[in-house]
């Protein structure tokens, strides 16, 4: 049952992850990698939140950090640009549900302004929602980009032959 979930989730985040690829237009032989990529960092961040009691925020520091290391092989494989492989595999882990959360307790608090301790309320959840998505925001941001920052010579010329062998 826990593969089962594990396997599903990765499933889903390659289909999220191919889908708003294509919006961006990359050829075709970076599908393959964008769903890969997607799948194994929505994996990896699925597991130490689910199995290992790891926050949402570390668990995307966690999963980018796979998907930036995992890009720089694989878009050297292909051939393919660092940034066209991991921005739609990122895209999947972004926190909707915080955001959205935050978005209606702030529409909420304003429509409570006669009832203080519905404000309280509301004030609250909005602000920890937005710290979660903003912090969780940061950490996918930076996870995809150490890689860049420990090989910058592999990753802004990985698309070349020489650096590489």
């Amino acid at each position: 049952m826990i593969a089962t979930n594990i396997i599903l989730d990765g499933i889903f985040a390659a289909i999220a992850g191919i889908g708003f690829g294509a919006i961006s237009n990359p050829p075709k032989r970076a599908f393959i990698y964008i769903g890969v990529l997607a799948a194994v960092g929505h994996m990896c961040r699925y597991c130490l939140m689910n199995y290992a009691g790891v926050e949402i925020a570390s668990a995307s520091l966690v999963g980018s950090s796979v998907i930036g290391f995992s890009s720089m092989y694989l878009g050297h494989r292909a051939k393919l640009p660092m940034t066209v492989l991991t921005i739609p595999s990122l895209l999947p882990m972004i926190p909707g549900k915080f955001a959205y959360n935050m978005i209606f307790s702030l529409i909420m608090f304003l429509q409570s302004m006669q009832d203080s301790a519905e404000r309280i309320q509301y004030m609250d959840m909005f602000f920890s929602n937005s710290m979660i998505t903003l912090t969780t925001l940061f950490f996918l941001a930076l996870g995809v980009t150490v890689p860049m920052f420990l090989f910058p010579k592999y990753a802004l010329s990985f698309t070349r032959k020489s650096r590489w062998q």
